[in-house]
Order: C-alpha cells, then structure tokens, then sequence
C-alpha cells in the first residue's frame, strides 16, 4: 500500500511531508497529556516521536512482525499479496478443508469470503496431533480448536496487555488476521475483501489500525466498490428504489465506545439495534458468541462500520432512514485519535463504561464545544454510584446533555426494552437538525486529523483526474456516443450485418460468385470508412490511461472509470425490486428480445469495443491489401487490452448490441494470449448460458472470484470472458494452466420472436459459446424452461460430436430451503416436451422422435447434470444475511466442474492456438 501525504486541511493534496502529518498527529497526541498533567502516561500508537518511550514501540512491532510471520505474511510486507494470488485455483480449490495451522487462516478466509460464506468470521483450525501423542480412544480423531472473531471489551485486551502471542497451536483472535491480512494486501485486494464482506454484511474495517508505523490508515479506496440498494419509507411510487456507493451516499451516523472497563459488549448491543425481532445480525463479532474472547494483539484502534438501509417496508424497517454505526474496539483513552475522529463525524456517540473515573472525566471534559450528542450506557459496580453521579452532573452542562442521556443496564435490564430504548434515541436524534455524512466526507475530517488516506497516493490521483477529464466531457449521453465513439452504433451494425450476410451464403449449396463480391466490396467501403477516422479525444485519453507505465496507476484509471461513467450515465428506468435487492431477479418469464429491453450503460467496455473497431478495420483493409502492414497504427491494442484481462477485467467477446463477434479482435487477443504465456498456455473454457435474471453471473462470481456484472437490467448484454490462472504446482493433476470463463450475459431470449432472426442469430451465437467450451453450465429459472436457443444449440453440436461437459443448474429463487435434486422436479426437466421444445426440434428438422434432452443421445441418466441451487438471500433484502446453503452448493458445483476437468470428462483441453482455429471456424 503506498503511502503519500495528506493536507491537515482537510483536502487532497499529494506532496505534503509526512513530518507535517507527524505534527497533526502529536497535536492530537498533546492535547490528551496536557488534560493528564502531570499522571500523563504516553500511549503508543498515537503519538509521533517513538523516543519518547523506547520500549513501547520496539514491543509492539516485534508483536505486529510476530503475528505476520505466525500467519505466513511476512513475505508480503514488500511485494502485496494481490488479487490474483488469492483467486488463483489450486488443489485446495477443491477440497472443503479446515486450516490445520495458523498459516492456512488467511488462504481460508479468503477462500470462505470469496464464495460469500456466512461463516467466513468462524475458522476452525484442526491440529493434526501426531500418532504416539493421541489419547488411544481418540487415534482416529483430530483435535480441533474453533477460533472465532474477538470483540473482547475488557480491560486485559487494551494496548497494554502484553500476553503471550499465539502459537501455531493455539488460537489466533480473527481481527488480529483481518488487521494482518490488509496490510499485507495491495489497494485492489484490499477493496475485493471490503467489498465481499459487505455482501456478506459483515462490518467494514474504516480504520486500519498499523502499530509498527504508527500510520493508522482511513481505508476509503477499499470502500469505493460497495455499492447498496434500499427503498424509501413509504414508498414514492412502485419500485423506487435508490442504488448508490455507500462512499457517496449521506447518513447520520452513530459510534459505539468503550470507556476502560465495561461489562456490557457493545458490538452484541449494536448487531441487538441493527437485528429485527424474528432474527439475530451478526454484523460486529462480539465476545458473548462462543469463544470470542480471546485476547487482541494487533487489531485494538480498528474501526468499523455498518450500515442499516431500509427495505421500504414499516413493518420490516427498524428505522425509516438509512443509518451508519461505527465501532472503536478498543479503550477510547488508548486510541484518543480514533475517539476525536468519531467525535467530528457522528451524530451520536454513545460511551459504555461501568464506572468514570477523574481520568475519564478529564477527557471527556476536553469534548467542551462538540456538536455531537453524548450518551453513557453505565453498569455501575463497587458502590461506585456516588463517584459516577458526581462526574456525570459535573460533565451535564460541558457536554450539553441532561438525565435522558445517562442510561443503566445491570443484568437484570429487560434486554429487548433496552434496545427499544436505545433505537429510540436513534430515532430521535435524526427527526431533529443533526450531521449526515459519507464516507467521503469522513476521509476528510481523517484527513484534518492527520490520518492516512489510503486514495491519496499518486497514483490512484493521477488516474482520478484523468477519469475526470473524459467524464467531464459528458453532457448527453446519446450525443457523447455519437461523437466520440464514431465506429458504433450504425456503423457497426451496418459491418455486422455485411459479414453476417457473408458467412451464410458460405454454407449455401452454390453460393452466388457476383452477389459474395457485391458483399465483400461494401465490406471494404464500410472498414474504409471506419479507418479514415482517427481516435476521439476522450478515446486517446483512454487508451493513454491504459497504457501508462505504472501497473498500479492503470488498475486505479480501471477503477474510476467504471465509478466515473456509472455516475454520469442517463438514468435508467428503476428496476423492480426483485431485480435491485437480489443479484438477479426472482422472475424470469418470456421476454420479447426484438428490441433492447433495457438501455445499456456506458462503461469501459465501449472505450475497448471502439478500440477493437479501430483494430478491426486497420486488420480488415490489410487483408485485402489495401493497407500496407507497414501503415497500421493500431496494431498494438490487443496486447493493451490484453493487460487487462490477465489482470481480472472481463473483456467483451460477443457484442451485446449487434450480437456479433469482433471475430479480428477476438483473435488479435488469443494470439498476444498464446505469446504472453508462453509455455503456459493449455486452456480450459468453461461458460454459463441462461437468460438474464437466471442468477448465472452471481454463481460464477461466487465461485471463482470474478467480476462479471450482476442483475438484469444492470449492465451491458454481450458475453464476456475473464481469465482465471492455474497454480503451476496444480496445473500438471488439472490439464491446463488457466481457464478461460465465459458469461453468456443478456444474448439469450426466452422465447423465439415471430420474425425468427433474432432467434436465429441467439441460437448461433449459444452454439458458438458452447462449441468453444469444454465445460458449459446452464443456468435454470424453472425447472422446464430451458431457453430455446439453447436446445437448438445442443441439437447442433450433436451433429458435429463436439458436445461440451454441461450442467444444468436449477437455482431456486423462492425457497432458500432447497438443496440438492429433487428427483420429481428431475423428471418434470427430462420427461415432459415443451412446445418450445418441440417448435425448436422441427426447426433443426430433428423429426418427432426427438422433444426433451432425455431424447438426446448426449443424455447420461446415470450422471448427475442437475443441480439446484438455494437462493442468495436469507430473509428480505437489503438487511437480509447471506443463505449459507447458497454458499455450500456452489461449492459443490465448482468441486464438481474441476473434479471434471481433471478426469477428462470435458473435451479435449486446448491450446490457444488450438482455440483461435477453434474460433475461426465455429
């Protein structure tokens, strides 16, 4: 994570001298002793000047380099642990295994993150005890030890509780190895944890606490990729639903402390606030679950963040208003800092402590002025109440609070009455005029403070303000396509029907000689035409942001682009909210593909498909000789965006609006491909068909990592692929090197349409993607809707023998209680015909004999091709936990995909060069 400087200001401004964010720091740090006087004791972690007390900083970073070298990530100190080293598939890829030493807990819960498992924060670690030391009546078991995430507010887990560190035999507290993992994480694997825990609503680290270099970093480009959708209370109109960066998006905001010693757990109180009545959130880890106790040794100043967002439903919503809460762990008197943070941007603060001491009233006393609204949740001890009602009435009137604001909670408090009471004050505190604040907005208050931010490196601001400049230049967006993306739209549409013109009189019996050079002539006037313009300005600058020298600056452009043209693309109509609050809608019923039935947003892959076009035409007019291959100037944009696809980025492979095949482009990428990897370049292509909404995109995603766009009516309708590495220490048992994933996207309809020329060119075009496949899943709505197009895809590949290894996957929408094959539901799929079914099997002139996939000579009754999947979601979105049997089957199924491919059930695995012939003749 580079590091750059920040203005004490409050706003972005690369080049300052770290000294001078030292200064925002040890004024901070000043003003906590100068309240001390004389008893001041210096806490480490706060305060610049390491010499002040030398053996504070030497113990704590031998602590922090101790527990990276215990988790095995002291390698990653210098060169970050990236996105690619933690999606690559290895032979742990396919098994279900416990981590078995502290070393394979940051792999377990990358690996539990990625598949959105619910239990991600609960690591088992089995010791595997040698022979001769096992109990004889336990020979054939191991010994297990569960480890769980510590929210532990006592006392013992403060700064200064220098207990023994873990050993590989003994449990590791889990924010120690959140804490561990992030730092050892570049900026991009950094935002791929944020962002999946957040799927899986788990509270989102803020505050990076890094005791070695007393930097505590505020993680804001971590947080740019959560995205979230809530409605209003009551609902404006039917469906109206906002969609929004929880980086942008403004609440009030409401943080949880502890004052030294308290005996009630406020993350338990905040997930009691966060949770509705029929269902506990586990948002904040806390120490009353199981074993949660266990000491901190690294991640004390962490804070975190949740969110509660409405569904737009009063009888569901705990509060009408999206709200933030935040949670110091750890004493606010050892992270005085993090403390003045939450003062500058909460509404509330709320402070459990069992008793106040002068200590205490001291501090607190500091606070004189603040806006913020201050409450004490006490649970006085030791007859202590005298000594807290004297501090509490002398604090009343420096704190502008009154009796209200003191509440009690001793373990004979009705608990449900409490949290009643505490949302109360939630609630009351947003009816009157109060602070809403983004998370943005809360960099800045870091930022004044002398935190570090983690977007203000050079990098990551040098690619912001390129993002700005072309999106600056976007007024209208049907005009700024128009202008500056020349090669598409009609001209694209004009070429894609010339060649497909071409291509069908190939395979006619006597194909007309006059009418073929008729059709390659207005090809070439078309590829002339495209080749006679030049790169807009906004396309220059893109590729300029592409191609810049710096790896990590052109990850960062990626980024903001996708941000950029998100926020100013024209709005498009609200989807329902099916389709907003699971990442696929619950309903899939026919749909009439003749026209567009949602408008495509600008993204970045219209940059890359100008590019192509550019590419296209040059490739074109040199084929014909009409252009010297000396004079191209756009031969090198395939090795550009290759750069991209080896680092995660889906590049478009079928053109969702024209529903055809850069076929050039397309190539031109294999072969850098089969240049770039050299001896490594036997492949694997796996590919998931489905119409939208059928949950295909989500289950890839989940799965293997990936970042294709999820939810019908969200992204663009092409198909599109992602390259996904094989370990070389597993790439030998597995047959390849990598495996190329293709996601069918919005190409396949529900119905044929009157006219059959869509359908036509869907049905081509899902026989393309399968005939390029080794490995194809398709993704079910309802247990005998298979998409037409597909079935005529399987029926023509029959014919040929070249019939990928398929799946069928039923993902049950409705009832999160399913799981497995239902043997009725099994034979509805394979015994009853539809009449698409048997519409699609005259078309392919089949003959009756043949009506379901049962009556195909592919079909194994014996194998198991059906999967059904539960639904994502447990309960009613967007507050709704993840369904960890969602989780668990997807599992399944990718164990079962690479059981597959590594017992050659798939066909034949190819090289690339294989697979552009492959490409070519399909």
């Amino acid at each position: 994570m580079a590091s750059s400087g920040h203005s004490d200001l409050g706003e972005v401004a690369s080049g300052i001298k770290a000294s001078e964010r030292r200064t925002a720091v040890a004024i901070a740090d000043l003003e906590w002793r100068e309240m001390e006087g004389d008893d001041c004791e210096f806490h480490y972690g706060e305060g610049p000047n390491e010499s002040q007390d030398s053996d504070f900083p030497i113990e704590e970073r031998s602590r922090l380099q101790e527990m990276l070298f215990l988790l095995g990530l002291e390698t990653y100190q210098t060169q970050k642990l990236s996105l690619q080293d933690a999606l690559q598939i290895s032979s742990d890829s396919m098994k279900n295994w416990a981590p078995q030493t502290p070393k394979d807990l940051p792999w377990n819960f990358l690996r539990k993150l990625q598949a959105l498992n619910a239990e991600a924060r609960n690591t088992t670690m089995v010791l595997d005890l040698p022979r001769d030391t096992r109990p004889v009546e336990k020979e054939s078991q191991m010994e297990e030890e569960i480890i769980y995430w510590d929210t532990a507010e006592d006392i013992s887990a403060d700064i200064y509780s220098f207990s023994e560190l873990p050993t590989p035999d003994t449990p590791v507290n889990p924010l120690d190895l959140l804490c561990a993992l992030l730092l050892s994480s570049d900026s991009f694997l950094q935002q791929e944890i944020v962002s999946k825990m957040s799927l899986c609503q788990f509270a989102l680290p803020l505050i990076l606490p890094d005791p070695e270099n007393h930097y505590h970093t505020f993680l804001l480009w971590a947080m740019r990729g959560t995205v979230r959708t809530w409605g209003s209370q009551p609902p404006r109109v039917v469906g109206s639903f906002r969609e929004d960066s929880m980086v942008l998006s403004r609440a009030p905001a409401f943080a949880f402390v502890r004052m030294e010693v308290s005996s009630n757990s406020k993350s338990q109180l905040l997930n009691d606030v966060l949770s509705p009545g029929h269902r506990q959130q586990d948002c904040f880890w806390h120490r009353d679950l199981n074993l949660g106790t266990n000491p901190r040794e690294i991640a004390d100043g962490l804070v975190e963040i949740s969110w509660f967002l409405p569904s737009g439903r009063e009888d569901l919503d705990i509060f009408p208003e999206p709200m933030a809460f935040l949670n110091l762990r750890g004493d606010i008197g050892s992270h005085w800092l993090q403390f003045k943070f939450l003062t500058e941007i909460s509404s509330a603060i709320f402070i459990l402590t069992d008793n106040i001491s002068k200590k205490e009233y001291k501090l607190l006393s500091s606070m004189k002025g603040s806006t913020t609204k201050y409450y004490f949740i006490l649970s006085p001890y030791r007859g202590k109440r005298n000594t807290n009602l004297r501090f509490l009435n002398r604090l009343i009137p420096v704190l502008k609070m009154d009796h209200s604001h003191v509440l009690v909670k001793v373990s004979s408090t009705d608990s449900v009455g409490f949290v009643r009471r505490v949302r109360a004050i939630v609630t009351h505190v947003t009816r009157s005029p109060c602070r809403r604040v983004s998370v943005e907005d809360m960099a800045n208050a870091a930022r004044k403070l002398g935190l570090k931010v983690d977007e203000d490196c050079e990098e990551c601001q040098r690619a912001k303000d390129r993002m700005e400049q072309i999106t600056r230049k976007i007024k209208d967006l049907e005009t700024y396509c128009r202008d500056e993306l020349r090669l598409q739209g009609e001209p694209w549409r004009k070429v894609a029907q010339v060649e497909k013109e071409l291509c069908q009189i190939q395979w006619a019996s006597e194909p007309p000689e006059k009418y073929r050079a008729e059709l390659r002539h207005r090809l070439l006037e078309l590829r002339m035409q495209q080749n006679d313009h030049d790169p807009s300005w906004g396309v220059q600058e893109f590729i300029s942001g592409i191609s810049s020298p710096s790896l990590g600056e052109k990850q960062y452009f990626l980024k903001w682009m996708e941000w950029g043209l998100a926020r100013v693309a024209q709005p498009r109509p609200r989807p329902s909210p099916e389709m907003i609050f699971t990442l696929r809608p619950k309903h899939c019923g026919a749909m009439d593909f003749s026209e567009p039935f949602w408008p495509e947003p600008l993204g970045v892959e219209h940059f890359l498909r100008e590019m192509g076009q550019f590419y296209e035409a040059e490739s074109c007019l040199v084929e014909a000789g009409k252009l010297p291959a000396g004079q191209r100037r756009f031969a090198h944009f395939p090795g550009l965006a290759l750069e991209l696809l080896l680092k995660g980025l889906p590049l478009e492979l079928i053109d969702g609006n024209t529903l055809s095949p850069a076929l050039r482009w397309v190539t031109g990428l294999l072969k850098e491909l089969h240049v770039r990897l050299e001896r490594r370049s036997r492949l694997v292509v796996l590919s998931a068909l489905g119409m939208p909404g059928t949950g295909k995109s989500t289950l890839l995603n989940t799965m293997f990592g990936l970042r294709f766009v999820t939810g019908r009516g969200r992204g663009p309708r092409g198909a599109f692929m992602q390259l996904i590495k094989v370990a070389e220490s597993f790439s030998q048992d597995l047959g390849c090197d990598h495996i190329l994933v293709i996601d069918s996207g919005g190409l396949i309809a529900g119905v044929r349409t009157e006219a059959g020329e869509r359908f036509e060119r869907e049905a081509s075009l899902a026989t393309l993607i399968m005939g390029l496949s080794n490995v194809t899943v398709v993704s079910l709505a309802e247990t005998r809707n298979i998409p037409p197009a597909i079935l005529h895809a399987f029926l023509r590949l029959e014919k040929t023998g070249h019939m990928p290894n398929y799946q069928f996957v039923y993902q049950n929408l409705h009832d999160v209680s399913a799981l497995g094959s239902k043997p009725r539901e099994r034979r509805q799929l394979l015994d009853q015909p539809s009449d698409v079914g048997r519409a699609t099997v005259q078309m392919e002139k089949q003959g009756d004999g043949i009506q379901t996939l049962a009556d195909l000579a592919f079909w194994d009754p014996e194998k198991q091709h059906i999967w059904h999947i539960p639904g994502l979601w447990h309960g009613v979105p967007p507050m709704a936990a993840v369904n960890l049997a969602y989780s668990e089957a997807i599992f399944e199924l990718k164990r079962c995909l690479l059981e597959n491919i590594r017992n050659g059930l798939s066909n034949q695995n190819k090289n690339i060069q294989q697979l552009i012939e492959l490409v070519r003749r399909l």
